[in-house]
């Protein structure tokens, strides 16, 4: 029988040897560190395409840009004092003369005072028929204009909010009396040939001055009522 060791030293010097000297690594491996850095190159071709698309895109926003620019340019933003209705007030007084027994006051303001409604009411809730006109003044605040021959002192403590009242104004060669709520709103009630006329609103007492005397000139270009009051307000 042969060395039986002879035999295990064979074995082990045919055994492959794993580790690269001095490293610790296993053979046949590289670290991350000593790896190339690798850039995306992109083809001429290929950039071209991707310039052509963004050219194309802008171009695309200006065409867009140029078809909508003339219709917003045709059509500018309303103006800052808003929308105001063409309301023909002396017209519509005429057209309601004839069923509330008097002719309806058309003040004549110019376009100092802009109305923005004009309205006969027939009263069936309050029981009193009344010519009813808004007014949008100068100093953009508001006044409302009120007129009926069938008056009463509920009804008018209603149209002036309750208000006491505080005085009179003269407007129109008239004496006006003067109502004020204390907040704001005041009212001016006039009883003149056959109607009473009560202008209510926000606005300051040199506006309310104008608006009541051009409702005064018209009062006495109309004639007097004919339809008698059912009740008299108290003074």
């Amino acid at each position: 029988m042969g060395d039986y060791r002879s035999v295990s030293e064979t074995q082990d010097k045919s055994t492959p040897d794993t580790q690269t000297p001095g490293t610790g690594s296993p053979a046949g491996t590289t670290g991350a560190a000593d790896a190339p850095v690798v850039k995306p190159v992109i083809r001429a071709a290929a950039a071209k395409r991707a310039n052509a698309s963004v050219i194309g895109m802008l171009i695309a926003l200006v065409v867009s840009v140029g078809a909508f620019l003339p219709i917003v340019l045709m059509n500018p933003s309303p103006k800052s004092e808003g929308y105001r209705p063409n309301v023909d007030v002396s017209a519509i007084a005429q057209n309601a003369a004839g069923v509330a027994g008097f002719t309806p006051v058309a003040p004549g303001t110019g376009d100092t005072f802009s109305p923005n409604y004009a309205r006969w009411e027939s009263g069936t809730g309050s029981g009193v028929p009344v010519w009813e006109v808004g007014y949008l003044t100068p100093k953009e605040s508001f006044i409302g204009l009120v007129q009926t021959a069938r008056a009463n002192p509920t009804w008018l403590l209603q149209q002036t909010k309750n208000a006491p009242v505080t005085g009179s104004r003269n407007a129109g060669g008239l004496d006006w009396e003067l109502r004020d709520t204390g907040k704001g709103e005041k009212s001016m009630v006039l009883e003149h040939k056959g109607t009473t006329v009560v202008l209510t609103g926000t606005a300051q007492l040199d506006e309310f001055a104008v608006l009541a005397d051009a409702v005064v000139k018209s009062l006495e270009s109309n004639p007097a009522a004919t339809v008698s009051p059912s009740a008299t307000p108290s003074p």
